[in-house]
């Protein structure tokens, strides 16, 4: 299996070299040449999750130096559940819980499985290895979870100054060791851009590897995609119905995972994007024009983003806002609509909402009657309620309780530093200035 650049100006590579650069060398995002179609009788149940990735994951690998280590890495990174838990009586309504990790966030199961690969394809190498990541709150937690104190391995998280909740805060700078956490003064976007201008920099190249632990990396796509594959097949099996997905969307990442699933022939029918006051993808689709634009602060942080990376990926299978509009529809939620549906979801059936969780649940209660009655709707809840406490408690009236894999890190110590958003900063503060 090769991987192309989705600006066709890089020579294809094969699946090791596509997770280590992170990045084509023409700034393009890779993608796969060709798109496996797994025989559905012979996937397994989606109970048995590992065993599902191994056999998702195995044709992207084929013919790479870690095509017989897929079973050990997924059996490494998928070992929490991702349970689909009914809403509803007749099951046409379902929560899937994405936040049983270590950092009690869906980007675990991506982080995890490219620290996995990384790690197999670093041993015995002598250049280090630097991992930018730039995150609007849940990425960096994950990736440097997955990372900690991993050999010849250097995690660099670059996150928005005062643009995270204080737990998010936490979990992206309570590690020290081999992981280096910034604060940059400004957006999302500009901690993407910094990293996207550093690896384009020779100078910050020369020193090290580089690679990226942002959904831009393939190796973080692919292990989001097992999770639709996973529900939807199970949905399929039990009821003999598409599964349709309502999820919550920022950079893209875990949208475009859902529509390679559903490109590989997996029961998946409707996919809504559910996005906050950043309506980049929502305006396109209904204008055609693509418009980039500053990232606006929310109460789903980690989906403040104005310029969506894997936008670029969703274009290289539909082309234009037309055929895109054909393929998915999307949503824009206000924080006035957030709040009032963590308040009116935990009244009415119990259920505590992260903010981005929120977002689908809000976007799920706007669809048409017939639309509803019509499917089975999975609403994808991407983060667990305790990292944003300081919003959902006053909304619902009562203590939101923390996991205990959250509850060790709060007691660990916050280390970072502070950074203009510029590239020489940056050099400067990881000893390249």
């Amino acid at each position: 299996m090769r991987f192309s650049s989705t600006r066709a100006a890089a020579p294809p590579v094969g699946f090791s070299a596509a997770l280590v650069q992170g990045l084509a060398p023409d700034g393009g995002l890779y993608v796969p040449q060709q798109w496996p179609q797994p025989a559905l009788a012979l996937l397994p149940d989606a109970s048995k999750l590992p065993a599902v990735a191994e056999q998702f994951i195995a044709p992207f690998a084929q013919g790479d130096a870690l095509a017989g280590e897929v079973g050990a890495i997924t059996r490494e990174a998928f070992n929490f559940p991702a349970p689909l838990v009914p809403l509803d009586a007749d099951g046409r309504l379902g929560v899937l819980e994405l936040f049983h990790g270590p950092t009690a966030a869906f980007k675990d199961f991506g982080a995890r499985f490219l620290a996995a690969c990384l790690t197999r394809i670093r041993q015995g190498q002598a250049r280090p290895l630097r991992i930018l990541v730039a995150t609007s709150g849940d990425t960096g937690g994950a990736v440097a979870a997955a990372f900690h104190r991993q050999p010849g391995i250097e995690v660099v998280v670059l996150f928005p100054k005062g643009l995270v909740s204080p737990t998010q805060q936490q979990q992206l700078t309570c590690w020290g060791d081999n992981i280096v956490s910034l604060a940059v003064q400004g957006t999302f976007d500009d901690c993407q851009r910094l990293v996207k201008e550093a690896f384009l920099d020779p100078t910050m190249r020369a020193e090290a590897e580089l690679s990226s632990a942002n959904s831009i990396n393939l190796g973080r796509l692919l292990p989001q995609a097992v999770y639709y594959a996973a529900t939807s097949l199970s949905v399929w099996r039990r009821h003999g119905e598409k599964a349709s997905f309502i999820i919550p969307s920022g950079n893209l990442g875990n949208s475009v995972a859902c529509l390679w699933a559903r490109q590989m022939g997996l029961p998946i029918g409707d996919i809504v994007l559910a996005h906050n006051a950043n309506r980049t993808v929502t305006d396109y689709l209904e204008s055609g024009t693509l418009r980039p634009r500053p990232s606006i602060a929310t109460l789903a942080s980690a989906m403040d983003v104005g310029n969506p990376s894997n936008l670029e990926r969703m274009t290289a299978l539909f082309p234009d806002a037309a055929t895109l509009g054909a393929a998915l529809s999307a949503v824009s939620i206000s924080d006035a609509q957030i709040r009032a549906r963590i308040r009116t979801d935990f009244a009415a059936r119990g259920q505590v909402w992260c903010p981005h969780t929120a977002t689908a649940a809000e976007a799920y209660e706007g669809l048409a009657p017939q639309r509803k009655a019509s499917g089975r709707w999975v609403l994808v809840s991407t983060a667990h309620p305790a990292k944003f406490r300081e919003i959902v408690e006053p909304l619902i009236g009562q203590r939101v309780a923390v996991p205990e894999n959250l509850r060790r890190l709060f007691e660990l110590p916050s280390r970072f530093s502070q950074i203009p958003a510029t590239l020489a900063a940056l050099r400067a503060a990881i000893g390249q200035g």
